[in-house]
């Protein structure tokens, strides 16, 4: 029978903690296609499960990891076959599916989008769940007639995966851009991924009137709490706010002035359940017009092994990453 590792997230009445385990196909949740999974990469979310500081899987135990590509193995779906390429990021993996974060994946044909001509294996995970989320963004910033004229949008947690990634995405849709980030330190990298201006975030008035000076055409927003309430204030008016993190805390303490005064739109971003054809054509753009420029030596900040992955979530949960890690399981198959 054949076995393979996979990093385990588990539940006791001591609490959650993973651990790398040797498993066969009988421990896998069902599913109609097995994948070889070639690589992962580690999100936020990620980094709550195997540390043991989120309750993200819905049920125990569970293979953590939200993201994987890799190669065909089998399929009872007749939309796969052996040797496709494919990826898959949220969709439940890792939560009620088991995850990337193990060398074999078993995942229902829906979870899965072919691998775009365009993006590698490697390039796909470089993106992940971070890459996908920010692109979504974008997506619905345009939909909503967020238009460069505007002014700077401006994109908070900048140094992290979907922070960094949303700056290249923005500049090549033609906007200016502004990296709010309490790594002012982090400057001329942050100028590298695509931001015109470095904001610390310490300069930020976090508490004042329902409206302030408006400055911003719009944001991007990961880290929730009152840096996501003072954008609201300071967007102008007919501006758009892309809401997708809680890093700082998912308390908001807003007015309606800024909506109804102004006009600006607080744009929920959720990137696990999203209707098939948004993925699709998302990950099109992401491969194609909106693939970021210098992916590997920008966005990667490691390459590592399965056996590496707990080091890095307690880093990523510490804030003191930059970039993106993406986890090497079998490679470039």
């Amino acid at each position: 029978m054949t076995r393979f590792k996979a990093l385990r997230v588990f539940q006791e009445a001591s609490g959650r903690f993973a651990r790398l385990e040797s498993l066969t196909l009988d421990d896998l949740t069902p599913g109609d296609v097995l994948v070889r999974v070639a690589y992962s990469g580690l999100n936020y979310k990620d980094a709550l499960a195997v540390t043991g500081k989120g309750a993200i899987a819905r049920g125990y135990p569970r293979t953590a990891g939200i993201d994987l590509s890799g190669v065909v193995e089998a399929s009872s779906d007749p939309a796969y076959r052996p040797g496709d390429r494919v990826l898959a990021t949220g969709a439940s993996l890792g939560e009620s599916l088991d995850g990337g974060l193990c060398e074999l994946a078993r995942l229902p044909a829906a979870a899965l989008v072919p691998l775009p001509a365009g993006l590698s294996l490697r390039e796909a995970m470089a993106l992940g769940t971070a890459g996908f989320t920010a692109a979504l963004a974008l997506r619905r910033l345009l939909e909503n007639h967020q238009v460069p004229q505007l002014g700077p949008v401006a994109v908070t947690g900048a140094t992290g995966g979907v922070g960094g990634i949303a700056l290249g995405l923005l500049k090549r849709a033609g906007f200016t851009t502004a990296a709010i980030t309490g790594k002012p330190d982090s400057a001329s990298y942050l100028r590298e991924l695509g931001a015109d201006e470095v904001v610390p975030r310490a300069s930020l008035a976090t508490a004042g009137k329902p409206l302030e000076t408006a400055v911003w055409g719009g944001a991007i927003d990961n880290l929730g709490g009152e840096t996501l309430a003072y954008l609201t204030r300071t967007v102008k008016p007919w501006g758009n706010i892309a809401c997708i993190g809680l890093a700082q805390s998912p308390v908001l303490h807003i007015t309606v002035m800024p909506l109804i005064l102004r006009g600006v739109s607080l744009l929920g971003i959720h990137s696990v359940d999203v209707p098939r054809a948004w993925r699709l054509a998302v990950w099109e753009k992401l491969a194609g017009e909106w693939k970021p420029p210098g992916i590997e030596r920008l966005i990667v900040r490691a390459v590592i092994g399965l056996e590496e992955v707990p080091k890095a979530c307690e880093e990523l949960i510490a804030g003191g990453a930059r970039g993106r890690y993406v986890v090497r399981l079998a490679g470039d198959l």
